[in-house]
């Protein structure tokens, strides 16, 4: 059996309910490292054997490490505990740094076992996500073929949330559209944008990992080798006008993206959101309503929303 662990660093409050969401997620077994043992250690009448610097453990907040087995496909359930770590704080709890890491325990030929996990997937009528290794004979001309190699850090776009945007996506692009996709990921929203007819795709993340594994994808994808990729905070100084601003990202970052969307959207553009479990509805519609939008559709998929938004105008 070969094993894939995930750290997370977090804050000692945080041990027990991080513990709590990686064994729900299928994980084996938990480690944990918290900076408070060393303190505990210190106050020991025997602490003071042993040089408390010489050892190697944790200085700072705690890292919960989870291993999982080869036969659990972590890029599939990676989104949601991201999403249920960051949930953690709307219940009071500090998760401190909170920073996720992917390596493997020991070697193995993980690289390419994992891709039996991937097949082709129909989204849509029009849009099929196929792994870049897979033979796959569309079914009709009118199916456009999104080509991804996803890796290990990004999921084959099958997600809830993924399905939801590329089919509102679907919805507002008719041709000659100017696309900004916010927090790209593994650049499947702007592959899509491209084969439903936008001109100009401009997409951006944060995250200089997702970058480059977005442009890797967009190269894969004759259609759209001309998309903009770049790291960016959202849409922090960029004065893009744009018919279409699509986020699929978690609920309180998409509020935090609200005020600059609304100021690069034109005033006849649909702002599409996703990445939004229901108990997140109200106070992202909320944010969205006080900024000036308004709901024209909306999406479900299980506990995944996804809505298209337009600005709302004074008659």
């Amino acid at each position: 059996m070969k094993w894939n662990q995930v750290s997370v660093l977090t804050s000692s409050e945080a041990i027990d309910a991080i513990s709590n969401i990686m064994m729900e997620a299928g994980a084996n077994g938990v480690a944990i490292e918290d900076a408070l043992d060393l303190e505990n250690f210190k106050s020991d009448p025997y602490g003071e054997l042993l040089d408390i610097e010489t050892i190697d453990h944790i200085r700072e907040g705690a890292e919960v490490t989870a291993y999982f087995p080869e036969t659990i496909f972590l890029p599939e359930i990676l989104p949601t505990i991201k999403h249920k770590i960051a949930e953690l704080t709307s219940f009071g709890l500090d998760i401190g740094k909170n920073e996720l890491s992917l390596s493997e325990v020991v070697e193995s030929d993980w690289a390419t076992a994992w891709k039996k996990y991937y097949h082709p997937v129909m989204i849509s009528r029009y849009l099929t996500i196929v792994p870049d290794w897979q033979e796959y004979t569309p079914h009709s001309e009118d199916e456009h073929i999104i080509t991804l190699d996803p890796g290990m850090a990004f999921g084959t776009g099958t997600h809830p949330t993924t399905r939801l945007t590329l089919q509102a996506l679907e919805v507002v692009l008719r041709g000659g559209e100017t696309v900004l996709d916010v927090g790209t990921g593994s650049g499947v929203l702007s592959i899509a944008s491209k084969y439903l007819g936008a001109k100009e795709v401009y997409a951006y993340d944060l995250d200089e990992v997702a970058v480059q594994a977005a442009q890797e994808n967009m190269a894969l994808n004759p259609v759209a080798q001309d998309v903009h990729v770049a790291a960016n905070n959202l849409l922090v100084g960029i004065d893009t006008q744009a018919d279409v601003i699509v986020a699929n990202i978690l609920a309180d970052i998409i509020i935090e993206l609200v005020p600059d969307a609304y100021r690069n959207l034109k005033d006849t553009g649909s702002f599409i959101i996703s990445g939004i479990i229901e108990d997140k509805v109200d106070i992202v519609l909320e944010a969205v309503y006080a900024a000036g939008f308004e709901v024209d559709q909306t999406f479900k998929q299980k506990d995944w929303f996804a809505f298209i938004l337009n600005k709302k105008i004074e008659e």
